[in-house]
């Protein structure tokens, strides 16, 4: 059977770009870890050509294992000379042998889950009750490593400021000077930002204030559909992308901010996501031209600094879909520039992916343990109290490890800390 009209088919043109050069071994850590070439890039493209050549059948479970291992990074995207769109190809190759080999029981309820905010909303609600009561932190004592994660990930979310000497208060405060009005953005609040880190999705709404923007409320926004997407789901995806960008369009804010990098990255894909669509692809294309990260944002206004020097230590650990997907990397060290009342110290290999990956950490426990083990060893020597990273996932993926190696090293978001910074009162420049 011919694969050609098949979601990889259509991709082809990016399979071909790739030399089989190697550069993009060692920007992969499921390569790092695993040491097998086919949990590599290049070896996940030489498998997604057998299934086009049809040397491999798209319900070979081989296939299926080797794709399914891979974080989706896209760290080997900035290694590769050739441009490869390792990506869109990723994505489109789970979709085509999804039909043939379903997703495992455990992804498809997650899923479900995601795309419906009548089971999410009781679900995020039981899990902050949960955190309120402290069961995630009992379990993370009673149960064995592989088990306990999951807990440890929802406890270090409580944990935020344990351990640090940072604020607790608000920048209810610091008003943009006159005549720096910059425009609207509206926020996407997101699923787990804002049913686990509702703080950070505050902060970020003080913090753009107080740069200049004005900001908006879009209701009827709902899940960005990355995690289905990633997994293959792209109908599923596509119906959350179409709510989204007729929400987003009635909030009629000049931008669309995002402070998840992998929401981000997905919702400046909408206009690939949806390009098959001719009713939907150009508001699509013209949604996606208006997505910026938060950190884009406060790197056009300076950011405005915070006063103080020095205090706790402040390691920055860069989210891969913020890095290798959406290639913003200097606004984000514009940022950490600006929290002049923190000691910011190196983070060896912080491009390096720790394992989170959306649902991975849940449907490949082992290997993102393995990934993230040399990421909580480099966290150890770096000294710092507190680790930065702008992603949900990240956050709670090093929090859980932090938490399991019993660790007093917090996760916080950059806007979380400009926020508390502004709250104690602005610096020069």
């Amino acid at each position: 059977m011919s694969l050609e009209t098949t979601p990889l088919g259509r991709e082809r043109a990016g399979l071909d770009s790739c030399v089989h050069c190697g550069f993009c071994l060692p920007a992969c850590p499921t390569y790092l870890a695993l040491e097998d070439e086919n949990d590599s890039p290049r070896g996940r493209l030489v498998l997604m050509g057998a299934l086009l050549d049809g040397t491999v059948e798209r319900d070979d479970p081989v296939v299926r294992e080797h794709l399914d291992k891979c974080l989706g990074c896209r760290g080997c995207e900035t290694a590769c000379p050739s441009g490869v769109p390792y990506g869109r190809l990723l994505e489109a190759a789970r979709e085509t042998i999804t039909v043939d080999r379903p997703l495992p029981l455990v992804a498809r309820v997650v899923l479900a889950v995601f795309a419906r905010p009548v089971l999410l909303r009781p679900a995020l609600a039981f899990a902050r009750a949960a955190r309120a009561l402290g069961l995630p932190a009992i379990a993370v004592h009673l149960l064995p490593r592989r088990l306990a994660m999951p807990f440890a990930m929802l406890a270090s979310t409580g944990r935020a400021k344990a351990g640090t000497d940072l604020s607790d208060s608000r920048a209810a405060a610091s008003h943009p000077p006159p005549g720096a009005h910059r425009g609207t953005a509206s926020l996407l609040t997101g699923c787990v930002m804002e049913g686990l880190f509702t703080g950070v999705n505050r902060a970020t709404e003080r913090v753009l204030a107080v740069n200049g923007w004005r900001m908006r409320a879009a209701a009827g926004q709902t899940c960005c559909g990355a995690l289905h997407a990633h997994a293959g789901d792209a109908d599923t995806a596509r119906a959350l992308a179409r709510r989204n960008i007729a929400a987003f369009e009635a909030g009629g804010a000049d931008v669309v901010v995002m402070n998840s990098a992998g929401c981000g990255a997905m919702c400046k894909e909408y206009g690939h996501l949806l390009a098959g669509d001719p009713a939907w692809a150009p508001r699509a294309a013209a949604f996606a031209a208006r997505v910026r990260d938060v950190h884009e944002l406060l790197a056009e206004a300076g950011p405005r600094p915070t006063s103080g020097a020095g205090g706790v230590r402040v390691a920055y650990d860069a989210p891969c879909h913020l890095q290798h997907a959406q290639r913003v990397v200097a606004p984000a060290q514009a940022v950490l520039g600006a929290l002049r009342h923190v000691e910011l110290v190196a983070l060896a290999d912080s491009d390096q992916c720790c394992g989170s990956a959306g649902i991975f950490n849940l449907v490949q426990p082992d290997v993102a343990e393995r990934v993230l083990a040399p990421k909580l060893a480099r966290i150890a020597e770096s000294g710092a109290e507190v680790v930065a990273t702008g992603n949900p996932g990240c956050l709670m993926q090093i929090g859980g490890g932090l938490v399991l190696d019993g660790r007093r090293v917090v996760t916080r978001h950059p806007v979380e800390l400009l926020d508390e910074g502004y709250a104690r009162g602005l610096g020069p420049g």
